[in-house]
């Protein structure tokens, strides 16, 4: 399997997956953390994947979701998108909701 096939197979069979800078025990950027905060406060189960650890992650990962920033978050497979779009949902009170639906 290629990686861009692992990275769409990881987004497809993944409820909630966050490709982030570092990890979720240690988070390598204030937007990755933000994200990891909110995803922590809800005590959702959720995969992180640190794109930190081969450049071309982050190449591939662009390409398959045409987002070019990071973290990108993705719930059942759809990219809900970056730290912006995070905290805004959280701020609406439409997260919980968002994450619920992935039945974690």
């Amino acid at each position: 399997m290629t990686q861009k096939e692992q990275i769409v197979h990881d987004i497809e069979n993944t409820p909630i997956i966050l490709f982030m800078k570092g990890t979720k025990e240690r988070p390598m950027c204030g937007f990755s953390a933000r994200v990891v905060n909110v995803l922590n406060s809800h005590s959702v189960v959720y995969q992180d994947v640190n794109i930190l650890e081969d450049p071309e992650i982050r190449v591939n990962l662009s390409a398959y979701s045409n987002w070019p920033t990071i973290p990108q978050l993705f719930i059942k497979g759809e990219l809900i998108g970056g730290c912006d779009i995070v905290m805004e949902l959280e701020g609406k009170g439409e997260l919980s909701g968002v994450l619920q639906s992935a039945g974690t």
